[in-house]
């Protein structure tokens, strides 16, 4: 799996799984690279800075991703959290 294809996976997960989730709690992330099976994810809204950011990250997150493409190796958080 390529990167391209790769990133249009997880991508699709983001929108129709993760996002509702996220939104729920007035937050969302977007995707901003996959590089070499490595996702890199920033955080936004309630979720920018949330004491919870990286359990959401890494246990919900990185956890659905790894479930549904195999390839993924993991989930980084790419957020900016001091400027929250």
């Amino acid at each position: 799996m390529t990167d391209q294809e790769m990133l249009d996976a997880v991508n699709k997960i983001m929108k129709e799984e993760v996002a509702p989730a996220l939104a729920s709690h007035g937050g969302g992330a977007t995707v901003s690279k996959v590089e070499d099976g490595v996702v890199y994810v920033e955080l936004e809204g309630g979720c920018k800075g949330c004491p919870g950011a990286r359990m959401t990250m890494k246990n919900g997150i990185e956890g659905l991703l790894k479930e549904r493409i195999p390839e993924v190796k993991e989930v980084v958080d790419d957020t900016d959290h001091l400027s929250a």
